[in-house]
């Protein structure tokens, strides 16, 4: 294969070219306006150019008609080759378009590519056997339950532009595709979808294998869907190395990860507060949960409620003091959590409560005592000075109960309702519907003393949307202190890159406060924890967050082995259950522990689980550690810190030597991209362009509910009110680019991406210009370009150095990771310099007589053409 094939391959980078060192940096406003006077220009100079057929003598009209009908047929027909065969290089030279069209360009090329081997290292590494330098990257898997949008384009256009930089410069390179289950999200998709088509049913009614078929089902639907989507963007991924993070590779990699962590005591099990979503029935990490900071009252939406949820509010009321006529008042944002109090706290320095404390508190609804303790964490200043104490509800309470050895009562079921512990009238109540009736309660027993408008943060489900509820539950975790000691000593020792450095700051806070990990999810889709829990035929159940009574295996062969040992048992006494509840009628019954991993925990190894860890694949030992990691900067935590402490841990080497966090794409106004709002956009719709009624049409095929179509509807008609218009890949791709920041979002106007689409006209031009006029069908470029050998005019020595001055410009961003200046830099040599100023002076060399300054001229645009391309 030779260089032109090289070129070629990476022919989609190298065609994304914007204004340079130097150069005025146009706004979008700017750039918006421009676009539309080119394509005024465009229309006028198509009118001008039909005057003289309209002047022609009567004799020459009919040869004239037919030139015109076979021009127009060419502009609007032009259809590709078609013996042109799937995975062969397309024939260019095939009805040349004389305007660029992104259905002519984008066409035949990709098969080609990828048939040839271009995406492999392996291409480069018989290219160039010399290299020894490499570029690897893996790409962020995006979620199995959509489709990608903007931000997975802007994603994709960084990583194949570096990746096709690289490949250009001689390296062999390897950018990983790969796909994520992403638990969570996949399977309330998929439950929405079987309510939506079957009213009333749930999984539980499937049961957990036939859901996990139609789980599968889905997957194997959207991954391929989002594969496309992959290649229509000109992704330069090496398809023969796509991972799926629930593929067996991927899966024996995960099984390894927590054998090894639980067997060294990095995960444990453990009884304690966790973050519980009511809607998902699930737990998540604190990382999961948003924090929503109200200035006062304010009514939420919440999931499974018709009418708003009043929050911000700080309600008032008394305690009885046991055998005496006085009252203890309270103050609380959650009132319905009083089910759960066991005690009450006060400052012991407080003069207010000081003949209070030793003494008892009556529940006005329950049986029970609740103890007035004294403790210095308690504010005096805040509400009444006095705190009502849930343990099982409230972190803060529950170091209290600790200090104090108050009960701990547990008063909401996973569902979200209250316990039968809540008494009879309130039992089975959901809990937001029982903080207005346990209001009313006190009201009647004249125990309601007010309410004031409080600020407060809302712990909310960034998944559900929930509102997250504090709940006691034994759980798995990763002790993260080790780990994380040692990702910030990798930044600090700068063996580790963060670029921009802006981020060094966050890591640095979010590594020295960070908690234990919660890895596991009350889910049926992802990778089942392979723990068992141990059982007795002639012991009673043990407390089953006891080290001993939970095994880990590889296999159940591994695990039956580690029992017998354990407990001394013959392995022919020891048999699997299939219910957790179940009795076993041998010495010793085992069962696997229903709960999935956290995605993030798969997804923490992903740069080496890809390449088969932990077998000692050639791979693994060629191609890892990986040489980058670019992603967005919003899952700096979730990511990108779990990868570097998990390949430290596990593997002893830093995933990667640097990280490249890029802007987040939010819409035109600065808002997050969400569906029901109406303003994600599919990059395929960018590139081909879509009608406002289709966009409405998509709205209807996925998951959003009524309400959430018809916000997402209007949204729609404000951000797109005639569609979106077609702008083609490398406009998209070029576009999204030059918009990135070194700090701070993108508030992207589609608008934008439709000017870079008139700049691919202009470069199209440009080509056509030296392919059709100054080259010719005979033209043979140099073997080698040598300037010295040549006539050059002093306008052919300017444009050649203005080309080496974009060319090291470009090369210089690339280096840094300032893609924007280097989209610069090729705006404006195209623009600015090539179209504007050489290609002009050009047309009078090439209708004029001195055949040396033609022959100079044909070779440096060409050059200038095609080279700094």
């Amino acid at each position: 294969m030779n260089g032109e094939s090289e070129k070629n391959a990476d022919s989609a980078a190298a065609g994304d070219a914007q204004p340079a060192a130097g150069a005025v940096v146009k706004t979008a406003k700017q750039l918006a306006n421009e676009a539309k006077k080119l394509e005024k220009l465009e229309k006028f100079n198509a009118k001008k150019d039909k005057v003289p057929l309209q002047a022609a003598p009567a004799k020459e009209k009919a040869a004239e008609d037919k030139t015109k009908v076979k021009k127009e047929e060419n502009e609007d027909d032009f259809k590709l080759d078609p013996e042109h065969e799937d995975g062969t290089k397309k024939n260019t030279a095939y009805r040349f378009p004389p305007s660029y069209r992104r259905e002519y360009v984008e066409a035949q090329w990709y098969d080609w590519w990828e048939k040839e081997g271009f995406f492999k290292p392996e291409y480069m590494e018989k290219l160039h056997p010399e290299e020894k330098e490499k570029f690897v990257i893996v790409i962020p898997p995006p979620n199995v339950t959509g489709t990608l949008h903007l931000g997975h384009a802007l994603t994709n256009s960084v990583e194949d532009t570096l990746t096709r930089w690289h490949r250009m410069c001689g390296k062999p390179t390897l950018w990983v595709p790969g796909c994520d289950h992403a638990g969570i999200a996949t399977q309330v998709v998929v439950e929405k979808r079987l309510a939506k088509e079957r009213p009333g049913f749930t999984r539980h009614d499937l049961g957990r294998e036939k859901f996990m078929e139609e789980i599968w089902k889905w997957k194997n639907k959207n991954g391929d869907f989002i594969y496309n989507q992959i290649r229509r963007l000109g992704s330069s991924v090496d398809w023969s190395r796509v991972r799926f993070t629930m593929e067996p590779v991927m899966s024996k990699a995960v099984t390894e990860a927590f054998v090894r962590l639980h067997a060294d005591g990095t995960i444990y099990r453990s009884k304690r507060l966790i973050n519980w979503s009511c809607t998902l029935k699930s737990c998540i990490s604190d990382i999961e949960v948003e924090k929503k900071e109200l200035t006062g009252r304010t009514f939420l939406s919440v999931p499974g409620y018709a009418n708003k949820i009043e929050f911000g509010v700080l309600t008032s009321f008394a305690y009885p003091i046991e055998n005496s006529t006085e009252e203890i008042v309270v103050a609380t944002t959650r009132v319905e959590t009083m089910l759960g109090d066991t005690g009450i706290a006060v400052h012991p320095d407080d003069e207010r409560y000081k003949g209070l404390i030793g003494k008892f508190a009556v529940h006005p609804f329950l049986d029970r005592r609740l103890p007035i303790v004294a403790d210095k964490e308690v504010d005096k200043t805040f509400g009444t000075g006095a705190v009502k104490i849930t343990p099982a509800h409230d972190h803060n309470d529950y170091a209290i109960g600790q200090r104090h050895n108050l009960d701990v009562i547990t008063i909401l079921k996973e569902d979200g309702t209250l316990r039968e512990n809540c008494g009879a009238t309130y039992s089975g109540m959901k809990r937001f519907d029982a903080r207005k009736v346990i209001t009313d309660a006190l009201r009647e027993k004249q125990l309601f003393r007010g309410t004031v408008a409080n600020p407060m943060v809302v712990p909310m489900c960034s998944r559900s949307k929930d509102v997250v509820e504090p709940l006691l539950m034994a759980q798995w975790f990763v002790d993260c202190k080790d780990m994380a000691a040692q990702a910030l000593d990798a930044v600090e020792s700068k063996r580790l890159r963060l670029i921009p450095d802006v981020h060094n700051k966050t890591w640095n806070h979010w590594l020295v406060n960070i908690h234990d990990w919660c890895i596991s999810r009350q889910l049926w889709w992802g990778h089942r924890i392979p723990a068992y829990l141990v059982s007795f035929k002639d012991k009673p159940p043990a407390d089953n967050t006891d080290h001993e009574i939970w095994i880990s295996g590889r296999t159940v062969e591994e695990v039956k082995e580690a029992a017998s040992k354990r407990f001394g048992v013959p392995l022919g006494e020891i048999s699997l259950l299939v219910e957790k509840e179940a009795k076993t009628a041998t010495a010793i019954g085992l069962f696997q522990d229903e709960d999935v991993l956290d995605t993030w925990f798969s997804s923490a190894l992903f740069p080496f689980s890809v390449f088969a860890w932990p077998d000692e694949s050639s791979d693994l030992e060629k191609y890892y550690p990986t040489s980058l990691l670019e992603t967005g900067a919003d899952i700096i935590f979730f990511w990108v810190a779990r990868m570097v402490m998990m390949g430290l841990k596990l593997t002893g080497k830093l995933p990667f030597a640097e990280v490249y966090l890029h802007s987040i794409v939010r819409d035109r106004d600065g808002r997050k991209m969400s569906k029901s709002l109406g303003n994600v956009i599919d990059p395929v719709d960018v590139i081909e362009g879509i009608s406002l009624e289709a966009l409405h049409q998509q709205l209807l095929t996925g998951n959003l509910d009524a309400t959430e179509v018809e916000k997402a509807t209007k949204g729609q008609k404000e951000f797109f009110p005639d569609g979106i218009p077609e702008c083609g890949t490398d406009a998209l791709r070029f576009g999204l680019c030059a918009c990135l920041k070194q700090v701070g979002d993108i508030n992207l106007d589609i608008n934008v991406l439709q000017g870079y689409r008139f700049f691919c006209n202009k470069l199209w031009n440009a080509l056509r210009f030296a392919m059709l006029h100054s080259l010719g069908s005979d033209f043979k470029p140099l073997a080698r370009f040598s300037a010295a050998e040549l006539s050059l005019s002093p306008v052919d020595q300017w444009i050649l150095s203005r080309a080496a001055s974009a060319v090291k410009d470009s090369d210089d961003s690339f280096r840094e990771y300032d893609l924007a200046r280097m989209t610069r830099a090729c705006y404006s040599f195209w623009l600015y310099d090539l179209c504007d100023i050489y290609l002009e002076c050009c047309k009078a060399v090439f209708t004029g007589d001195d055949e040396n300054a033609k022959e100079a001229a044909k070779y440096v645009s060409s050059y200038a053409t095609y080279q700094s391309a």
